[in-house]
């Protein structure tokens, strides 16, 4: 039995059970913020030389289909792995997405043609040489773990790369909600500082992290809290313990309308911070005692290491 995680890996004021209640729930489609966030990882892959054999597509469809489609088209000879935590519906739900793509008279061959994308094997090492997961680390419990999940899928020389919400998303938001005296709209998001402290302490290098801040317009607040409801749920530990009746609805709305900044055009505006992330595996450092353990992977590449010049 693998030991339980330590709650010092926790994220603070993140409610797991609700993370792992959100991360479960079937998605009829990918949300529309996440596939713009996937499309500008896309053009990040171009700083990349490395052409991945395999790949690990972490939670495709809350990630992007979308950008699933347009990873398959840049690797088209690469095999594609699943991660998440239903990684078999997740296969099924892209096999589907690949035949409607095609014209109806293609389909019933590509029920049979059309490459299959499999599960990580449980335990597998060294699969892959990139993990792609988009806008996945800032709703899971414990991401310092899943990093580490990540480094152990990828090959020696493969590179992770991630994007998240920072801690400035929805800053208008928190700020009314504290106006108000109503318990916060999320929890809080992590600095990306402190990704690439995470990232070094799971055993990557080289990490390269930064942020942007995006700057989004509704002619409403319902319309705004049709976006909120697709990106995801109130995952704070200190959220309301029971379901809010249609009168804070509406105070909630009147309150938007209100108290959110408008731009010039009196649209209301609310602050996305995402930040991306990137690092490489690197090769194995055994340190030297009387007694080393090297897992199997490991060794294999330190055997592969070219012998230094004397």
């Amino acid at each position: 039995m693998p030991t339980p995680p330590s709650d010092s890996l926790a994220v603070p004021a993140l409610d797991p059970v609700a993370s792992a209640r959100w991360r479960a729930r079937a998605l009829e489609t990918s949300p529309w913020l996440h596939e713009e966030v996937a499309a500008r990882m896309l053009d990040r892959l171009d700083w990349m030389r490395q052409v991945p054999s395999d790949w690990v597509h972490w939670e495709a469809v809350h990630g992007g289909l979308a950008a699933h489609a347009r990873l398959r088209e840049r690797y088209p000879q690469a095999r594609v792995w699943l991660g998440g935590l239903d990684p078999e519906a997740t296969g099924r739900r892209l096999r589907d997405e690949q035949r409607q793509a095609l014209p109806v008279w293609r389909r019933a061959v590509a029920r049979w043609t059309e490459p299959a994308s499999l599960p990580v094997p449980e335990g597998a090492r060294g699969v892959a040489d990139l993990v792609w997961a988009n806008m996945a680390l800032h709703i899971h419990p414990r991401p310092a773990e899943l990093l580490a999940l990540w480094r152990d899928w990828l090959r020696v020389g493969g590179f992770a790369m991630w994007s998240g919400l920072g801690p400035d998303t929805l800053i208008e938001l928190r700020q009314l909600h504290a106006a108000q005296g109503w318990p916060p709209p999320a929890h809080p998001f992590t600095d990306m500082h402190d990704w690439g402290d995470m990232m070094v302490e799971a055993g990557f290098a080289e990490p390269v992290v930064d942020m942007e801040r995006l700057t989004l317009t509704y002619p409403s607040a319902e319309r705004l809290l049709l976006d909120l409801r697709a990106w995801g749920r109130n995952l704070h530990a200190q959220r309301p313990g029971s379901c809010r009746g249609r009168g804070y609805r509406r105070a909630w709305l009147e309150a938007v309308e209100q108290g959110l900044p408008r731009d010039a055009e009196g649209r209301l505006q609310l602050t996305v911070e995402v930040v991306y992330g990137h690092a490489f595996k690197p090769e194995p450092k055994v340190r030297v005692a009387s007694s080393s353990e090297v897992s199997l992977d490991d060794m294999r590449a330190l055997l592969k290491r070219p012998k230094p010049e004397r």
